[in-house]
């Protein structure tokens, strides 16, 4: 089943409960917009093929949702398999606004 997700403020992640596998992110601002920008989806190999990466950038975006932060899909694993396959949340991604 779905393990609980610990969104870990102090050191900007994600994370599983016992910290192996986690999604670090930054925050940014764009004028007074709150971003959060998903940098790096890390899972330990031996954890790999569990849908641990999903449910990390499930509960970010959800976290994104709830918290009215748009998202900076910095991560590859995010941009080209996630995002992908969940466009649900794909109203979340941050557009640059053009000039």
């Amino acid at each position: 089943g779905a393990m609980a997700v610990v969104w870990d403020e102090a050191a900007l992640r994600f994370r599983t409960p016992d910290g192996a596998a986690y999604l670090s992110y930054s925050k940014k601002k764009d004028g007074s917009a709150d971003l959060i920008d998903l940098e790096h989806t890390y899972v330990p190999p031996s954890k790999r093929g569990q849908g641990i990466a999903a449910q990390l950038c499930e509960a970010a975006f959800d976290c994104a949702r709830k918290q009215g932060f748009r998202v900076i899909p910095t991560c590859s694993y995010i941009s080209e398999t996630f995002l992908p396959r969940n466009p649900q949340w794909s109203d979340l991604v941050f557009q640059q606004s053009t000039m």
